[in-house]
């Protein structure tokens, strides 16, 4: 068999087993999302459904638009599925994230999924992220893209926080794990965090490092969000707490739970998609981390990736930032001599 039926046969692989393994869905129940959100900003472009279980978020000129879980939570499973806007979408980030930073401004947690926007024709990137203890000079940013067109059906995004580790999955497919260990020290997110959903303008940085921009001739753009899922202890946090108990409730904590332990099959699908798909990670970055963090686990095949760097077409200056809620201080902008890529 020659080097191009080889690949063929190993991306063909690759699929079928990503498949196979998004087929064993989790056993979770979704939450309608009057009864467990609320509007973060732009209300005007926050469109519920009929039947309540579902949402839309829209990005016009004017204004974006975001939601909030209506409570704190401890570790959980946090999911949606999100279907993306379709067409020119450079310029645009929808994100969907937990972090607790309107109470702990300093020292806040945060877990990412941000969807970055692109011309026509060219693909939405996915970036994962965590901070810990206000930890954004330490950013952890990997960047991947997807088996899959994320803006022609609805596909599962969740989040997995423990407190031994944490999974990012899509479609049930884990594409990154973060294993706490004690050099981590408080770098590990542990105070009670709000689930959060938005969509904004960052053309300052989103593609392409800024070169193309938000082009309002097709807006607005609409990021919809189904079967919400809060699986997570939900505590009245003062601004002195730092945990929350929940020995005393029905809430089971989720290290047993099925989502919270990959499958054998799960772990050879992260190893694939991560080896097809992910192209940049922190670990990898000699320039920003001479000695990669403590919880980095150097894998040989990803590093040759890499090639010691880890800064494959990642834009630099988008490292180092405050915590905000995304595109919330957005205000009126002028688009008429925006470039119409095509």
């Amino acid at each position: 068999m020659d080097k191009i039926k080889l690949r063929s046969f190993y991306y063909f692989s690759v699929l079928v087993l990503l498949h196979v393994v998004h087929a064993a869905a989790f056993n979770i129940t979704s939450i309608p999302f009057s009864k467990g959100f609320s509007p973060l900003f732009g209300d005007a472009n926050i469109i519920p459904s009929g039947d309540d279980q579902s949402v839309q978020l829209q990005l016009n000129q004017y204004t974006g638009s975001g939601f909030k879980s209506s409570d704190l939570f401890g570790h959980g499973l946090y999911s949606a599925k999100i279907k993306l806007p379709s067409d020119y979408t450079a310029g645009i980030v929808i994100a969907f994230y937990t972090t607790n930073g309107d109470l702990f401004p300093k020292s806040h947690d945060e877990l990412d999924f941000e969807f970055l926007g692109n011309v026509r024709g060219k693909p939405w990137r996915c970036q994962t992220n965590m901070y810990g203890n206000g930890s954004t000079s330490r950013g952890r940013e990997e960047r991947y893209y997807l088996w899959f067109d994320p803006s022609q059906d609805f596909h599962r995004y969740s989040i997995l926080w423990t407190t031994k580790n944490i999974i990012f999955y899509v479609d049930d497919v884990p594409i990154r794990e973060i294993v706490r260990n004690d050099a981590m020290g408080a770098d590990f997110p542990s105070k009670p965090m709000s689930l959060y959903a938005t969509i904004w303008d960052a053309s300052d940085w989103a593609t392409s490092g800024g070169k193309y921009r938000a082009n309002y001739k097709y807006a607005p753009f609409v990021a919809e969000f189904t079967d919400l899922v809060l699986h997570g202890c939900a505590t009245a946090l003062l601004q002195e707490a730092v945990t929350a108990d929940c020995t005393n409730t029905d809430y089971k904590q989720p290290e047993g739970a099925d989502f919270a332990n990959m499958t054998p099959k799960q772990k050879v699908a992260m190893r694939r998609f991560r080896e097809k798909y992910i192209y940049y990670s922190y670990c990898y970055d000699t320039i920003r981390y001479p000695v990669p963090p403590p919880e980095c686990v150097v894998d040989p095949v990803e590093k040759r990736l890499f090639k010691g760097t880890g800064r494959l077409k990642f834009d630099e200056r988008h490292h180092h930032r405050r915590f905000k809620i995304r595109g919330q201080v957005m205000g009126v902008r002028k688009h008429e001599n925006q470039e119409d890529v095509r």
